[in-house]
């Protein structure tokens, strides 16, 4: 496993990233499986437990803060709004963990719903912009629990994971909210802007 906290190209501390999540504010369920990992993963050195304020599942980027101006962000939430008013709500299972490189992550599943909603949100940027930024393949939907801080190997990581029984966790998309975020404290950390109900 790898160190997920290195920078990547652009980022640096202070730096802001228009991006779209799905969260988890009040969602009791998908906070009683977060915290039973972070229990059971406690012991083990050199990773970032997240806590149930900064789970998320990551959708798609827009670009940094000081790039993109607020007309075109005021316009991709509009669009999106409308877009996403399409979208039926939908509830998914998060987990059980697997090991990914840099992370510990819950797979979401069925998938066909949040592709749905990301589908929308990357039409919305297509109704505004030339160019959708990142790939539309290759998207696999997780919740992550942790994240590697340090090279190690699998193996106490996967000892770990394997004592372990904890049941999926049922989460309900209602919403995706586009946000500013930032890791200038090895987590990622972010400000709302604009939280646009699907339905």
């Amino acid at each position: 496993m790898k160190d997920h906290w290195w920078w990547r190209p652009g980022w640096d501390v202070g730096r802001r990233f228009y991006t779209w999540h799905l969260t988890f504010d009040g969602q009791t369920d998908v906070h009683r499986a977060a915290a039973a990992y972070r229990e059971g993963l406690a012991e083990l050195p050199d990773l970032t437990l997240i806590p149930n304020r900064w789970l998320h599942l990551t959708m798609q980027g827009i670009g940094f803060v000081n790039e993109v101006d607020e007309n075109t962000i005021q316009d991709i939430a509009s669009a999106a709004a409308t877009r996403l008013a399409q979208v039926p709500p939908a509830e998914v299972e998060l987990g059980p963990a697997v090991i990914h490189p840099e992370a510990i992550l819950l797979p979401a599943r069925p998938e066909k719903p949040i592709h749905a909603v990301r589908n929308a949100i990357r039409a919305a940027i297509g109704d505004v912009l030339d160019d959708v930024p990142e790939r539309a393949e290759g998207f696999t939907p997780h919740v992550s629990v942790a994240y590697n801080a340090a090279d190690r190997q699998t193996e106490p990581v996967a000892q770990a994971l394997a004592q372990l029984d904890i049941p999926p966790a049922k989460a309900h998309i209602t919403s995706a909210e586009l946000i500013m975020l930032h890791r200038d404290n090895r987590m990622y950390e972010w400000t709302p802007h604009t939280q646009v109900p699907l339905g």
